[in-house]
């Protein structure tokens, strides 16, 4: 694609000024298609050194050299620079251009052209680089009048995929708006090409390992953050059907303004649809809402169960959010996750709280487990692509109560709620039952009474003052322990211990809390204990 703002070689020896000075091409005719972006006169050796790449060099030929090797290098040099192209006027210096200025130029692919009449170069360079100015406005209107219609989509009700088939249209090519990560979003193509714009895609993301066709445009959708925050999304333009020129990198520049501002405002709609929702579902646990009207209420917000039962289901992050955007991302990714699961779903998000609230309309009770199982999995998914949970920090907790009716769903929305901060610091499940809880969130509740603390000090006081100071511990063998209800065997299988060590570790423990582990009761006891010394400082 040819630089922006500049004209072609071809388009300046036209021009009236050039033209009056007879110009003739003698070497690189086939390269006057090149852009020319600056005109530069000059006639020092050294003048290469003084140029960036892009310009037409105008000369009388008095820094060309006597020697055919002054030649060229002078030629060399330039070509090397990537100047559009050497203009030598004939006169005092030159009759003729020597046959190793033009074999050398010839060779190095550099458009040459002389002269025959004189023309004052400050007319060329004038005229030349109004010709840039004209043009390049041209091309802004022509991108301006893109982003109009860009606009215009917008204010009639369009969204994303009309401003693509807007810029699709204006290109004659597919475009392409992508994640950061290269993930595809939307696709767009013109009418007039032929391409499957999704085979063209298929076709670029196979070769991704070579990187994007250097023919391709590529435009960054701000995100309006810094960091990963910093682009929301690319857009992608490739030369299918037509080759991409200036006008059509600044059409997607413009373009990408618009996606920006449609693309957050979505993200803002979208989070507040989802606060909307938890606020529902938050009400509906509190009990502000009664069972009879819920249905109603529910409807408003897309949720039509059948006749089967509700599955309250709660997630809560163990991390604090790290931001009020991600959580649009989390309910997108969940409802997308959750879209081939063929049962309604009314999700919702509590960023203040942490904590993700849904209910499942189930067909009948059978698929409660399974169902559960594809909802934990979409959450925990959801979770990891809003980047929620922190580095090495502990998992979300995902609760599932029991289901039932909708004068349940709020009992069961509170109790799941309430057990998904109880679990806090459990071994990492994909859900929680919290029928099989309780016993954790009764404790939970008991966290701040003096009882709790007293009791769990009187249990396995003893015990914690031993490991401080002694090795081996004796706490994992008598978590082990209770873990397998007293049977020793099991016990000693997991701690790779042989029985003779497990009995006297076992007899030690007995002897420093007093008791007999033997009693059923001492296990029930010591069992809370250790539950209880999660909840308590």
């Amino acid at each position: 694609m040819e630089d922006q703002g500049g004209i072609t070689v071809r388009r300046a020896l036209e021009l009236p000024v050039l033209r009056s000075g007879l110009p003739e091409t003698v070497a690189g005719g086939d390269r006057l298609g090149r852009t020319v972006r600056w005109v530069h006169a000059g006639e020092v050796p050294n003048i290469a050194s003084l140029l960036k790449g892009g310009e037409l060099l105008l000369t009388t030929g008095l820094g060309l050299g006597t020697r055919p090797a002054e030649q060229r290098a002078f030629v060399r040099q330039l070509a090397e620079r990537g100047i559009a192209a050497l203009v030598v006027e004939l006169g005092p210096r030159f009759d003729r251009l020597p046959s190793t200025l033009v074999e050398t130029a010839r060779a190095a692919g550099l458009p040459l052209v002389q002269l025959h009449r004189e023309v004052p170069f400050v007319s060329v360079t004038e005229e030349i680089h109004t010709e840039i100015v004209n043009h390049h406005y041209a091309l802004l209107r022509q991108a301006e009048e893109v982003h109009r219609r860009c606009t215009a989509a917008l204010l009639g009700g369009g969204g994303v995929p009309q401003v693509l088939r807007v810029l699709s249209e204006f290109t004659a090519n597919p475009v392409f708006l992508e994640t950061p990560d290269g993930r595809l979003l939307y696709a767009a193509e013109a009418g007039r090409s032929p391409a499957d714009p999704l085979q063209v895609w298929e076709g670029l993301r196979g070769g991704r390992a070579e990187g994007t066709p250097a023919t391709a445009v590529v435009v960054d959708v701000p995100g309006g953050g810094g960091g990963t925050a910093a682009v929301r999304a690319r857009l992608v333009l490739l030369a299918v059907s037509a080759p991409l020129s200036p006008v059509h990198r600044m059409a997607a520049e413009r373009a990408a303004g618009s996606l920006a501002v449609v693309l957050m405002q979505a993200r803002q709609e979208e989070e507040l649809a989802a606060r909307g929702r938890g606020d529902f579902l938050t009400d509906l646990a509190e009990g502000r809402i009664a069972p009879d009207s819920a249905p109603a209420q529910a409807r408003v917000l897309g949720f039509r169960p059948g006749e089967g039962p509700l599955l309250p289901v709660v997630m809560r992050l163990a991390a604090e959010p790290t931001g009020t955007g991600d959580w649009a991302v989390l309910a997108r990714a969940v409802s997308k996750e959750l879209a081939g699961l063929g049962v309604p779903v009314l999700l919702g998000v509590r960023p203040v709280e942490g904590r993700v609230p849904l209910l499942v309309g189930l067909r009948d009770g059978s698929e409660r487990a399974a169902v559960a199982d594809r909802v934990a999995g979409a959450l925990r998914t959801g979770v990891e692509r809003a980047g929620l949970e922190r580095a090495g920090g502990p998992p979300a907790v995902v609760v599932v109560a029991a289901a039932g009716g909708w004068s349940a769903a709020g009992p069961g929305l509170r109790h799941a709620a309430e057990t998904a901060v109880a679990a806090q610091g459990l071994g990492d499940r994909p859900w929680y039952d919290a029928r099989r809880l309780d016993i954790e969130l009764l404790l939970w509740r008991l966290r701040e009474h003096p009882d709790l603390a007293a009791f769990v000090e009187r249990s396995v006081g003893p015990l914690l003052a031993h490991d401080a100071v002694s090795r081996p511990p004796l706490l994992p063998t008598l978590r082990t322990y209770l873990a397998h209800a007293g049977r020793k065997a099991e016990t000693a299988r997991e701690l790779h211990l042989n029985r003779q060590t497990l009995y006297n570790r076992l007899a030690r423990i007995g002897e420093l809390l007093g008791t007999d582990l033997d009693d059923p009761e001492t296990v029930l006891s010591l069992s809370l204990a250790l539950r209880a010394r999660r909840h308590t400082p």
